[in-house]
């Protein structure tokens, strides 16, 4: 099959679309910054694009053109693929994350440790999809998309230990400076349950607002 044929069939649309789940990601975690403000959601993109930047260096280093067919849409080198490295680094790393720092009350629970199984498997699964859309596509070989996921695995594992160990620690001193106070930046790590701790916040805020309101309109 070639190249703009595998684009017309159903199956490489569909697997097209799927390979662009990197830049989902990128607008997702940049989303995420924005909002939550976040450290550890901050140290994984960093990690993310500590990432992009080895694979940069290794394809200039390394110069293994892509696929025959896929040069004439790319100029760029592709070993090893960028989008494997990146999908297989956020998948192992969010899977120590689930096993490791994500905690929602009884970890025995037979229910969460299915919620968890789920989602580890989920990104794995997502992460072997693009990267074989990749080589269905033809725009990297096997060999490229394996080394990538390979790298990024290896990468992830580095940069959770090093997050979990060594940078962690740091955060209450982090959200202590000044320029943290100003940017609103947060350390949720004690907090078991984010979502459920903010809901009864703001709901705890709200009522109290409320009988405050109720309490100068009857004055």
């Amino acid at each position: 099959k070639g190249f703009k044929s595998n684009l017309c069939d159903w199956l490489g649309k569909t697997l097209a679309y799927i390979s662009l789940s990197p830049l989902v990601i990128l607008v997702s975690f940049g989303t995420l910054v924005i909002f939550r403000r976040d450290l550890h959601t901050i140290t994984f993109l960093c990690g993310t694009l500590l990432s992009e930047a080895i694979n940069f260096v290794l394809k200039h280093v390394i110069k293994e053109a892509r696929p025959y067919k896929a040069r004439d849409n790319f100029t760029e080198f592709g070993m090893p693929s960028s989008h494997s490295q990146l999908m297989w680094f956020v998948a192992t790393y969010l899977a120590f994350f689930v096993i490791v720092r994500l905690h929602h009350g009884n970890s025995s629970c037979p229910w969460e440790n299915l919620w968890k199984c789920t989602v580890i498997i989920c990104w794995f699964l997502l992460a072997g999809t693009v990267s074989y859309s990749r080589v269905y596509l033809e725009y990297h070989t096997w060999a490229q998309v394996c080394w990538g996921a390979l790298i990024g695995s290896l990468l992830a594992c580095l940069w959770f230990c090093l997050t979990q160990f060594i940078l962690t620690p740091l955060y209450p001193r982090i959200v202590s400076w000044h320029l943290s106070e100003l940017l609103m930046l947060r350390d949720t790590t004690l907090i078991p349950n984010v979502m459920w701790f903010e809901y009864t916040s703001y709901r705890t805020e709200s009522r109290t607002r409320q009988r405050k309101l109720v309490s100068m309109k009857s004055q």
